[in-house]
């Protein structure tokens, strides 16, 4: 199976993604920025919410690597700002810090904010173009990230086409622990990544 598909970046191209877009996270953002609106219209906007997510996930990982040679970056680099950045929002996840987005009038909600960049944030964007970067054009790393990518934005969906369902099972209480539980996963990956990339840059001399 490996030969097709690597499973191991699978699984953690899948929990990477799930824990920096939270999906459970978004459910409360989602029901309070379709507060009012009708059944037909939060269907809508959920689905084109993680199309506009997916599409900009997809962008980066195929020009990631023409942007970062342009720009002359290397990939330690690139590990290590993006284990800072997510380090950072693994700590608003903690703390309870980040700004919830807000609606802008005359603007679709589903692409701004929440396709982009409550979705396809910063986080998720570094995260993707790190494992592009690892993959090498190695076609079982290619496609595990493409099926993870795939997989977690079905998830997305599913998680806000439902929201309603979700929201009322978990409880704010029960979307609190699993934000909580979602950081510290987060920082333990950030803190890898910054440390992957201190041992590559000493290594490099």
């Amino acid at each position: 199976m490996n030969s097709v598909i690597n499973l191991g970046l699978l699984s953690e191209v899948v929990v990477t993604l799930f824990v920096i877009m939270d999906p459970p996270g978004t459910v409360p953002v989602f029901i309070s920025l379709t507060a009012g609106q009708s059944r037909a219209v939060r269907k809508k906007a959920a689905w084109q919410a993680v199309l506009v997510a997916f599409g900009v996930i997809v962008v980066f990982a195929a020009f990631g690597q023409q942007i970062l040679n342009n720009l002359g970056i290397t990939l330690p680099a690139l590990q290590a700002a993006g284990g800072l950045l997510l380090l950072l929002i693994a700590l608003q996840l903690l703390t309870d810090t980040a700004e919830d987005p807000v609606q802008t009038k005359n603007v679709n909600i589903a692409f701004v904010p929440l396709g982009t960049p409550l979705l396809a944030g910063p986080g998720a964007i570094v995260a993707t173009m790190v494992f592009v970067q690892r993959a090498d054009g190695s076609v079982p790393d290619v496609v595990a990230i493409s099926v993870g990518i795939i997989v977690i934005h079905l998830v997305m969906w599913l998680t806000l086409r439902f929201s309603g369902v979700i929201m009322r099972i978990l409880g704010e209480n029960g979307v609190l622990l699993v934000t909580r539980i979602a950081g510290l996963l987060l920082s333990a990956i950030a803190v890898q990544l910054v440390a992957d990339a201190v041992t590559d840059f000493i290594k490099a001399g």
